[in-house]
């Protein structure tokens, strides 16, 4: 590993352990030629996982893409940074326990609307608006009414 400061090519780790996540490892490294401290993240690479769109398109799963929808979705709503990126990891974890190669982009909004509704109703109601592309007001109301009814 080459030092991100010096560009030496001497380090060695000093200290490993599972990172926050527990989906990757945490190594606290020092440069033998500088002295300097830096700290990497050693993951696991997985056989890339094909998302095909409702369009019949097939691109590689995005992680971000969930993200960014889950976060449109907790807007302006009480819900931290840290229950969204724990959301945002149950979803991929869900997402490749499954072991298939390829998955429909509605089974992943499937996934996605089942962690929200447990951990926020109007982000759930936000996120299925958009996702089930709710045409009128009859349809929302339909969605409300299922909740209501819980």
């Amino acid at each position: 590993m080459k030092c991100p400061f010096c560009g030496g090519e001497d380090t060695r780790v000093i200290d490993s352990r599972p990172a926050e996540d527990n989906n990757s490892i945490r190594r606290r490294r020092v440069c033998d030629s500088c002295g300097k401290r830096f700290t990497t993240y050693e993951k696991i690479e997985t056989i890339p996982l094909i998302v095909i769109k409702k369009d019949d398109n097939r691109e590689q799963f995005d992680r971000s893409k969930i993200e960014a929808g889950i976060l449109r979705a907790c807007h302006k709503r009480p819900i931290s940074a840290g229950q969204i990126n724990a959301l945002v990891d149950d979803v991929e974890n869900e997402v490749f326990n499954l072991g298939a190669k390829e998955i429909n982009s509605s089974d992943i909004g499937e996934i996605v609307m089942a962690h929200l509704k447990d951990l926020d109703q109007v982000a759930y109601v936000r996120f299925a608006s958009v996702y089930r592309e709710f045409k009128d007001v009859n349809t929302f109301m339909d969605e409300l009414k299922k909740i209501l009814d819980k």
